[in-house]
């Protein structure tokens, strides 16, 4: 597919120049100001944007600071084109995140040179990219395969829940729903990290796993702990690997996604506002399943007299404004459901 190159410059000259250079090997889109560019990213992406500095209105600098700003144009890798050799503004092309700067006037073999690096370099990083994020996700699937395979009674629940919660995200995100708090939270990486929430049962022993009967209380007790044993797994990895986006929410889920509203749920008896927005999404869709599978130590509920808990519920155990949303998908989840072979009669 053709690469887009973007080139925003308030010298016509410049931009003539930019064209005949780059066109007979990308399609370029020539731009005589910021404002020019910032409207045509309403309807394309480019690869790669060739940017000036010096512009009337709204700088190079001022441009590239806006563009940082709009989550789908972040990524895309600018390239400065100035005139000046001050070394300050050389150190500033940098920390304001640009790829690389190109002294004006430029010759057209340099242009195509530093640009074709530049794009050989982003698509390797891409592709890199890709690939570390099959190599994660297929590692999280064997972890959750595993931690469900010990626990004999809940087949399919790690898979049915991870669909739910990404039916809720994007119907949260739909709504505006506590817009400030999903601010900047991919939601895919959001959904995809709530696999791990059962993590801690790996270390719950087999003989209160998959007990058939009712649990005494100290086994139950022992049972809740499996959310601080997963937050604790987590904790270790984290450590061991660095910050990241994906083990940082899966935290929270394993964490948290018992804790209630009313500040009734465990392990920390966290309360309201206190429960990180992980917790309080899986705590209504974790319900949801729970009570509509068969369990060998009670009776699975239809999905209708489980929503119907959920709505009185609301305010209650489960965050109100999530509980609505839910309510809101709760056809789309039953849909799912079924995709699943596990729908109500």
């Amino acid at each position: 597919m053709e690469k887009i190159i973007f080139v925003v410059d308030d010298n016509d000259m410049n931009l003539i120049m930019a064209d005949q250079a780059l066109s007979d090997q990308y399609r370029v889109l020539t731009l005589p100001s910021a404002e020019k560019m910032f409207k045509l990213l309403e309807k394309i992406m480019p690869d790669l944007i060739l940017l000036d500095i010096d512009m009337p209105v709204m700088d190079g600098f001022e441009t590239l600071k806006k563009l940082k700003t709009i989550e789908a144009c972040a990524e895309i890798p600018v390239i400065f084109l100035t005139g000046m050799t001050d070394p300050s503004v050389e150190a500033k092309v940098f920390e304001l995140g640009a790829i690389d700067f190109i002294t004006k006037p430029f010759s057209a073999p340099v242009l195509r040179n530093r640009i074709r690096t530049h794009l050989n370099v982003e698509s390797l990083i891409r592709e890199r990219t890709q690939q570390l994020e099959r190599l994660r996700n297929g590692l999280i699937y064997i972890i959750a395969d595993l931690v469900e395979s010990r626990d004999i009674s809940t087949g399919g629940h790690i898979e049915r829940t991870t669909r739910y919660v990404k039916i809720l995200i994007d119907a949260i995100a739909e709504r505006g729903i506590y817009a400030e708090e999903m601010k900047g939270l991919d939601p895919d990486i959001l959904a995809s990290s709530a696999r791990l929430h059962d993590l801690g049962k790996i270390a719950i022993p087999d003989a209160v796993l998959n007990k058939l009967g009712s649990l005494t209380l100290e086994e139950f007790q022992l049972m809740q702990t499996h959310t601080v044993l997963g937050e604790a797994v987590i904790d270790k990895i984290l450590s061991r690997v660095g910050d990241d986006e994906f083990l940082r929410f899966a935290k929270l889920f394993a964490s948290c996604h018992h804790e209630r509203w009313d500040g009734t749920g465990y392990t920390r008896g966290l309360q309201g506002f206190d429960i990180p927005i992980q917790g309080r999404i899986l705590a209504i869709v974790d319900v949801f399943d729970a009570l509509t599978s068969d369990r060998e130590y009670k009776r699975k509920q239809t999905e209708e007299e489980v929503i119907e808990i959920i709505r009185q519920n609301r305010g209650k155990l489960f965050d109100p404004l999530i509980v609505d949303a839910f309510l809101d998908v709760a056809d789309e989840i039953k849909a799912a459901r079924k995709e699943y072979g596990v729908g109500s009669e």
